[in-house]
């Protein structure tokens, strides 16, 4: 599978004269079928995933006609409602990249909702950006994703999507032209806009409750965070807000890091501009490790070489192998706060959306308290108490707690989203 481009990939589907095709996991034999016959190897490979797939109820996939870009839906679990997570727009070396990358980010969204305690089950959008172009091409931007919410349309609302890494509250307009099963869509039409800066409130009280589990505070402390985007820029500000020492930071837009520098020019932040695949940030000497951009920056060949005595940080999948990186940080002694944890606020900005708003919302502000149970702060102890006393890693304790809470039936509609990816099937949804 990582032998196979994406553009090999997408010229298979065109030989075949494939347009749109599903993988459905088969809930009486337990296997995942295909919609097609021609792209039954992509079936097989994820009946022999031990790592990545678990029981994904569907992913749903279209090529676009113009631009020849991949975009899935990737539905994990849903039996506590619709899936939802946002749409990724990223580049990918080969086909089993993209798949993993989306199976991963689909269950971790299973998590992060079930642990927040929100009535939706776990999906997460990813379309494959095409090198060809320009990816800040206006009109590429508004084709491709008024062309995705065609796709969530023809899926009839099992996935609801929202905004994530390579997509705008200007992306969301679009789709949002296609479609009403997003969130996230820009205020002057009634959305909540970009979630990042709620996303890092959420990182910065994960980091507190790790502090405060080793009887610490952030104040004084120096601080590397890999990334400087949406998310990492606000959360650099509130470290600075808690008397941090220092904040170290990179990223490989030089125009980003620039910008980052000019609104921090007056506090101790050493920014640098660094080359795509470069993880020497995460070798840094400081208290708190931060991964604020791509996953799976933490893995065998890292995990070795970190200094720092709190992982906690915004980026999606941090972990390359659950099975065995979290062990690999726990046997160093390295506390490791799970993502799906601490960076669950712009979903839940995004899932509020929905019964509109009040200022000073208490069912938003709540996550970010210092009391409620299932608070960040809480909930982080919570996991770091019983990971402590059980003896086993603080990512398997996380996990353990949301997929509890995962198979809890939505209180009114049940287990919807299933018999909808079921229709879909039925009525060969990919015609």
């Amino acid at each position: 599978m990582n032998s196979i481009t994406i553009p090999t990939f997408i010229n298979t589907l065109k030989e075949n004269n494939i347009n749109r095709f599903h993988l459905v996991y088969n809930q009486q034999n337990n296997k995942v079928e295909s919609s097609h016959e021609e792209l039954q190897f992509l079936a097989d490979f994820m009946n022999n995933d031990t790592r990545d797939f678990e029981e994904h109820e569907g992913m749903f996939f279209q090529l676009t006609e113009k631009y020849d870009v991949l975009q899935g839906a990737f539905v994990h679990r849903t039996k506590r409602g619709q899936a939802a997570g946002g749409v990724r727009f990223w580049q990918y070396d080969n086909l089993e990249d993209y798949l993993r990358d989306g199976m991963r980010l689909g269950k971790g969204m299973t998590h992060k909702n079930a642990l927040a305690g929100l009535w939706w089950g776990g999906g997460k959008g990813v379309m494959v950006h095409n090198t060809d172009i320009d990816k800040n091409n206006p009109e590429y931007r508004e084709y491709i994703y008024t062309e995705y919410g065609k796709l969530l349309t023809s899926i009839k609302g099992c996935y609801v999507t929202a905004e994530d890494v390579g997509t705008s509250v200007e992306d969301m307009q679009s789709i949002y032209k296609t479609t009403r099963f997003t969130t996230c869509i820009p205020e002057n039409v009634g959305g909540s806009g970009n979630p990042s800066e709620p996303t890092s409130r959420g990182v910065l009280r994960g980091m507190e409750a790790a502090a405060a589990f080793l009887g610490e505070n952030l104040e004084g402390k120096t601080i590397a965070v890999q990334g400087m985007g949406h998310v990492a820029e606000p959360l650099i500000k509130h470290l600075f807000d808690k008397n941090v020492a220092k904040v170290i930071a990179n990223d490989i837009n030089p125009d980003v890091v620039k910008a980052v520098k000019v609104k921090f020019s007056d506090k101790n932040l050493d920014a640098r501009i660094t080359e795509k695949g470069d993880n020497s940030i995460l070798f840094e000497e400081c208290d708190i490790l931060a991964p604020c951009a791509t996953g799976a920056t933490l893995n065998k060949t890292s995990i070795p070489k970190i200094k720092a005595k709190i992982v906690c940080g915004a980026a999606n999948n941090q972990l390359e192998d659950h099975d065995k990186d979290d062990k690999a940080l726990a046997d160093k002694g390295i506390i490791y706060v799970p993502d799906f944890l601490t960076n669950r606020m712009g979903i839940v900005n995004c899932a509020n959306e929905q019964y509109g708003y009040v200022n000073d919302d208490e069912y938003f502000e709540r996550h970010l308290t210092k009391e409620w149970n299932q608070g960040v702060y809480q909930t982080t102890l919570s996991v770091l108490k019983e990971a402590k006393e059980t003896g086993q890693p603080t990512s398997k304790a996380a996990i353990k707690q949301a997929t509890d809470l995962s198979m809890e039936l939505h209180p009114v509609f049940g287990h919807r989203s299933l018999k909808i990816i079921e229709s879909l099937v039925k009525e060969k949804w990919f015609k």
